[in-house]
């Protein structure tokens, strides 16, 4: 923070010392950067004057200093981000988890915008967009090209106001329109429903402010549902974005009773080391874990230590690959910098960066069978590079699933059956099973 701080003033004062004469060609004589080591400064403070000089039209300083940082930030990777105090606000409602908006989490990938995952019950979701549609154009303007951030900016506005999408989706011809009204988003992260046999079903779309909570007051429903005792527990990553590391490393803490959560690294030195505690929530339920191309994140995280700890048998398609952890900074003036600093790995030391998590049964959809269709981290220009093998850990059986997959629905509009293998969700149906086998006999009477 401090050491920011202080660039900032560095720039601030070579800035003020070029800005008040014109743009002569004597500047191209100044010292090199052997000379200086401020030489970079000096080159920014160049281009400002040069465009505050000579530029078409008025340019407003503030507004270039903010574009010169928001590029030096997002060259190292594509998670690290420079926000100005808009947009910091905006970062902050999200995790928070309110927002206004159409509900849609998306990426980019050769300059196109890919939808990661509706949110729940938003207009977006309600309306049919899917995890894997591209959208081509918002309000008839096209998006290729622009920066994601300005793009999610249109996309959000004041409840009530409108917004036009152009989406294709694969196997479809002709483009798809959306008109979709925008909405408070309020957004609840944890879902979750008591099925036959006493099994919890306990979805967490993302993990944000209170989700830790959240799960708590879902496991004391689950409970009071029945006189039953719980006899297990599928745990429902699928489509969870990642969020809050804290929060998730709670969620992870309340399924073990012992042992490493994950690992952090920096340079590669060992900066924390997160353990589980004895008493969890469901630290004594055998447990399934579904996850799919799209957890990422710390998603991943809680996926990763299930499956070293040997807690859980993992279902579904290989993750994200997102293995690193973003520190927020805050700044003068209500702006922030979310920085990547840190790489986290699984219990067992695995790197799940770009590689992502390998399920043990692993459920290969119809979207899996056209590889252009799934975005992951490997994809990302600039991604940060793997460390380590994935490891040699073989699937304990593959099945194909000829319908993509979909996270199964619950609240007032679910139609999740209560016994899973009778409906269509078939990754749900896949780890029911599974998990009945997990579950001793005399559980099952």
């Amino acid at each position: 923070m401090q050491r920011f701080s202080s660039w900032m003033r560095t720039l601030g004062l070579i800035a003020a010392a070029f800005a008040g004469g014109a743009a002569t060609s004597h500047l191209a004589g100044a010292s090199t950067q052997a000379q200086s080591p401020y030489a970079p400064l000096e080159q920014l403070a160049r281009v400002l004057v040069l465009v505050e000089n000579n530029y078409v039209e008025p340019a407003q300083r503030s507004k270039i200093l903010d574009g010169a940082i928001k590029g030096m930030v997002a060259e190292l990777d594509p998670h690290s981000a420079y926000m100005n105090s808009s947009e910091f606000a905006q970062f902050q409602e999200e995790t928070g988890g309110t927002f206004g908006g159409v509900g849609i989490e998306v990426d980019a990938k050769d300059d196109n915008i890919t939808v990661i995952a509706p949110i729940e019950g938003s207009p977006a979701a309600r309306a049919g967009i899917r995890s894997g549609d591209q959208i081509l154009a918002i309000d008839g303007r096209p998006v290729r090209g622009e920066r994601l951030d300005k793009l999610v900016k249109i996309m959000r506005g004041a409840p009530g106001s409108r917004v036009k999408l152009t989406i294709r989706r694969q196997g479809v011809p002709e483009p798809l329109a959306f008109d979709l009204t925008r909405e408070q988003i309020h957004v609840t992260s944890i879902a979750a429903k008591r099925l036959d046999r006493d099994i919890a079903y306990v979805r967490v779309k993302q993990f944000q402010d209170g989700t830790h909570e959240e799960m708590l007051r879902a496991a004391a429903k689950l409970r009071a549902a029945s006189k039953a005792p719980l006899a297990g527990v599928i745990l429902d990553l699928r489509n969870n974005p990642g969020g809050l590391v804290n929060e998730a490393e709670a969620v992870a803490d309340e399924l073990l009773s012992s042992g490493t959560i994950y690992s952090t690294r920096q340079r590669n030195q060992v900066v924390d080391e997160a353990k589980a505690h004895d008493g969890g929530a469901f630290a004594s339920l055998p447990i399934v874990a579904l996850v799919n191309e799209y957890s990422a994140s710390a998603a991943e995280l809680v996926a990763g230590a299930l499956q070293d700890s040997g807690r859980a048998v993992l279902v579904g398609a290989r993750t994200f690959g997102k293995g690193s952890v973003q520190t927020i900074y805050e700044l003068p003036g209500g702006a922030g910098v979310r920085l990547t600093t840190m790489r986290y790995y699984t219990p067992n030391g695995r790197s799940i960066q770009a590689q992502g998590i390998r399920p043990d049964v692993v459920i290969e959809s119809a979207a899996q069978q056209v590889p252009a269709a799934i975005l992951r981290e490997q994809d990302l220009d600039g991604h940060l590079p793997a460390e380590g093998a994935i490891g040699d850990r073989s699937p304990k059986a593959v099945l194909v699933e000829k319908r993509a997959e979909t996270a199964a629905a619950v609240g007032p509009e679910g139609d999740m059956p209560s016994d899973p293998t009778r409906g269509t969700d078939f990754a749900l149906a896949v780890g029911y099973q599974q998990l009945l086998r997990a579950i001793p006999a005399v559980r099952q009477r």
